[in-house]
């Protein structure tokens, strides 16, 4: 007989034979079904126009953040690095992904482009939130390689355009992985450092790989959470990093950094030098402009008696003007009190009030002999509305000797003989009491 197989055992041997018979693969595809599970694996189909396959990053090899620097997306043609897989419990196999590169892009071009997406949409490059760098910096911080050129250059710029600025450089690596990390701890300690007034990142020219610790997310927020003005200088004029998107300021070199933040000491003296001529001239003529006006004052000032002497008469005068108008309002204040004393009395509130009160009185004996007539007359209504309710009252007739007969069973009053039955008992009531009966016989 031929060998049988379980499943398990046919998955198994297919699984030895697709891992033993192929190593690593190059497959490039289009990513679609892209799934990101709380397990921490990555799961998405790679597909072509024809076919596809299942493929995954697994946790346990680090996560594709770690291998790649980039977010793989729906629809991105890529090109990936695996191993195949047969995943027993379903019999299916995949591949396990290594290593994924963007095709038609390189990987560090697409998170470049896909971190500066989400910054912007964030809002950490808008204008409303960029510091304005101070004129006049007393210290300057400056984070780069304390060995390359681009220091130097800095200092030689800064030393001729103004030489007292006092430089504090904070030495980092500005190439490799662990770079970003020191860019960011030196950032915190020249905030830490009360007197930094501006701080200058600077890295010369290079690849994309080069400049990368500058497209790190994590030292863009720093960037933009710095309480001091940041200037980016990295690379050359056209060069772009997520550090100049979110620096205060972007200058396209190190040296027109140093020239951007400190102005040139010889143009400034001569600018003092300047306004210096100008406040002194502007001081000479108001000065001959308050001699002028003092001496025409010194002019009308001849002989300070004759002012006196008028001032006294025009006081003289004004006191007697203001005695007699005082006299006169006096007067006419003594006559108004007296017009209003007569008016007074004669608008009297005690004769008011015992006109009112005759007033009252009358008609509070109006109103009581018109309440006793209305009230008879009601009284009157009432009586005769009685005798007639009286006479129709069926209580009346019950007093003339009638009574009612009430089914005992239906409650109805009987009318007729024929409505009741032999045995059948009933209520009967009179003008005083009532009493049950039963009918023995029906005539």
């Amino acid at each position: 007989m031929k060998e049988i197989l379980t499943v398990s055992q046919l998955n198994n041997n297919i699984k030895l034979l697709f891992e033993e018979s192929f190593d690593f693969l190059w497959v490039e595809g289009e990513v679609s079904n892209l799934r990101r599970p709380q397990s921490g694996h990555v799961y998405f189909t790679l597909k072509d126009d024809k076919s596809q396959i299942n493929a995954v990053f697994f946790r346990q090899f680090g996560g594709y953040k770690q291998r790649i620097n980039f977010e793989l997306e729906e629809g991105l043609s890529v090109l990936c690095r695996a191993r195949l897989n047969v995943y027993l419990p379903r019999g299916e196999y995949q591949l396990v992904i290594e290593s994924v590169e963007p095709l038609g892009v390189g990987a560090l071009q697409k998170a470049f482009e896909q971190l500066k997406a989400k910054l912007l949409a964030e809002g950490l490059f808008d204008e409303r939130y960029k510091k304005s760098i101070p004129f006049l910096p007393k210290k300057i911080g400056v984070v780069t390689s304390p060995t390359g050129a681009v220091i130097k250059d800095i200092l030689n710029i800064t030393k001729r355009r103004f030489p007292m600025a006092d430089i504090l450089i904070a030495p980092v690596r500005v190439q490799g992985d662990e770079s970003a990390a020191e860019i960011i701890q030196a950032l915190r300690n020249l905030q830490s450092y009360d007197a930094v007034d501006v701080i200058v990142i600077a890295r010369g020219g290079g690849s994309l790989e080069d400049i990368a610790p500058f497209n790190d997310e994590a030292l863009a927020r720093e960037i933009f959470n710095s309480s001091i003005p940041i200037v980016s200088a990295v690379g050359h004029e056209t060069d772009f990093t997520i550090c100049d998107f979110v620096a205060d300021l972007r200058a396209p070199t190190p040296s027109a950094a140093a020239e951007l933040i400190v102005p040139e000491w010889m143009e400034l003296t001569e600018k003092i030098n300047i306004f210096k001529q100008r406040l002194m001239s502007g001081f000479a003529r108001h000065l001959k402009y308050k001699g002028d006006e003092l001496a025409g004052l010194q002019e009308r000032l001849k002989d300070p008696r004759r002012f006196l002497i008028n001032l006294q008469i025009n006081l003289d005068d004004f006191r007697e003007r203001l005695r007699t108008a005082l006299h006169h309002k006096k007067q006419n204040l003594y006559n108004d009190l007296r017009q209003l004393e007569l008016r007074l009395r004669h608008q009297s509130p005690a004769k008011k009030i015992n006109e009112k009160k005759i007033l009252l009185k009358n008609i509070k004996k109006d109103i009581f002999n018109n309440f006793s007539y209305h009230v008879a007359a009601l009284r009157e209504r009432l009586q005769k509305d009685s005798a007639v309710l009286e006479s129709l009252s069926p209580l009346g007739v019950l007093q003339r000797g009638y009574s009612i007969t009430r089914s005992m069973s239906s409650g109805m009053i009987v009318r007729q003989a024929a409505d009741l039955n032999i045995g059948e008992d009933v209520n009967v009531q009179l003008a005083k009491g009532k009493f049950d009966a039963k009918i023995e016989k029906i005539s």
